[in-house]
């Protein structure tokens, strides 16, 4: 897994890099939490608040199957693995040994073969580390087709203050190429607040401007698919809702194929069932990514043997990257933001120690807005958490003196900078 991925799996104030930081509304050094939702959870969303999606039916055991699918007849299906990670049409399962969680047919009496070999399965994917995730539901939805693809988000505008709509007549590809390559194929519009008093010819003209339509019929659907998606990104306190692909069918049936959706986390008093959403999700997580979301704290892990432990999403790539330049492999991405504890320190150790495959650990920490004497005096109270050698990299306010105290203590390794710190972090794994 690569810095780029974690990046767009961590970053807390995570939005499409084509806009601008005076566009997003969310505070920069500000803690965050997101919530993921599994494909049929946004699907279930949409569908609820009118938006068009493909009909699906969730499938747990095979016991249910026979019954769920019993009404349920369509000219071809798609099955899906139903995991928290990207990238699965091209994994494979740990068990079965079957290629891709994302399977075709045209023959209902191949579904259960299909379903039989993801459920209770690990897939691994590009996103996932090489144990896999574990499948606990599959979705069975109609398998439609596709004659042309777009691309609709909304979100917030801090520059006019509200939604905006984000419109391309390229989907189903990265946005951000697109942005990059042709940034003259993306157009934004204001919408208000209040979702009731969007103008219908408003968004048509965003529509037929944004996605370059020319047939009215055509254009009404979207636009009527895009006040329905403004009607959602309010009910629900959405930072951002992302539809990628808006497809055209060759019957010109307009269908949300794919969603992101960000919560506002203030908003989480009125917005009780995002709870429940968690609380299904949380058994396919390890006690880890468990642990990370009650302590409020990013962490994604991975295959090396190098735990990390950063202040700044940033700073966790850079720190990674370093370990890979020196030959080291880092076993997770774990950013405990801007203020650091005793008590954060000690949460971090906790997640941390539970890989048996980490064999040192790399605290790199930029005393900006905390003070190194007070990360340095929750390293040595927490020490006894590890039972792994400790490199400690300090940068900023107090750096002198709290890296002073850290060299009073026999068991933790001191480094001058962060090169130094991935060094002494691989040569401490060679002797573990």
């Amino acid at each position: 897994m690569t810095s780029r991925h974690i990046w767009r799996l961590c970053c807390r104030t995570s939005r499409p890099s084509f806009l601008s930081n005076s566009m997003w509304s969310v505070g920069g050094a500000q803690q965050k939490r997101f919530i993921d939702l599994q494909e049929y959870q946004s699907k279930k969303i949409m569908s609820e608040n009118g938006l068009t999606v493909q009909r699906f039916r969730v499938i747990q055991s095979l016991n249910e199957l026979d019954k769920e699918l019993q009404d349920f007849n369509c000219d071809e299906y798609v099955i899906k693995a139903q995991v928290l990670a990207g990238g699965r049409g091209k994994g494979s399962f740990k068990r079965s040994g079957m290629k891709g969680g994302v399977k075709l047919t045209k023959d209902k009496h191949n579904i259960k073969d299909l379903v039989r070999n993801m459920l209770d399965d690990h897939l691994v994917t590009a996103q996932t580390t090489a144990d896999g995730v574990i499948v606990r539901k599959v979705m069975v939805a109609e398998a439609l087709d596709i004659a042309k693809e777009f691309y609709a988000a909304i979100l917030l505008d801090r520059a006019s203050g509200g939604p905006v709509l984000v419109l391309s007549q390229f989907g189903g590809v990265n946005i951000e190429e697109v942005a990059e390559k042709n940034p003259e194929a993306i157009k934004k519009f204001p919408l208000p607040v209040d979702s009731q008093k969007v103008e219908t010819s408003y968004l048509q003209n965003a529509v037929r401007k944004g996605l370059d339509l020319h047939d009215d019929k055509v254009t009404m659907s979207v636009a009527k698919e895009i006040q329905n998606l403004h009607k959602l990104f309010i009910n629900i306190d959405a930072m951002q809702v992302e539809i990628n692909p808006l497809g055209l069918t060759p019957s010109n049936k307009v269908v949300c194929f794919d969603a992101k959706i960000q919560f506002d986390e203030n908003a989480m008093f009125r917005q009780s069932w995002i709870k429940s959403i968690e609380e299904e999700n949380i058994e396919n997580e390890d006690s880890r990514m468990i642990l990370a979301k009650k302590y409020n704290l990013n962490f994604v892990a991975m295959d090396g043997d190098i735990g990390c432990f950063v202040n700044g999403a940033g700073l966790a790539m850079a720190t990674m990257d370093i370990i890979h330049h020196h030959g080291g492999k880092p076993a997770n991405f774990l950013d405990v933001g801007g203020g650091v504890t005793q008590e954060g320190v000690e949460k971090a150790f906790r997640i941390i120690t539970q890989d048996p495959a980490v064999k040192a650990i790399l605290v790199n920490i930029f005393g900006g807005i905390v003070n190194c004497d007070t990360v340095a005096n929750g390293l040595i109270a927490a020490r006894h958490l590890v039972n792994v050698p400790l490199i400690v990299r300090l940068e900023g306010t107090n750096q002198q003196s709290a890296m002073k105290l850290l060299e009073s203590v026999p068991d933790i390794i001191t480094a001058k900078d962060l090169d130094d710190a991935a060094v002494k972090a691989i040569q401490a794994v060679a002797k573990f």
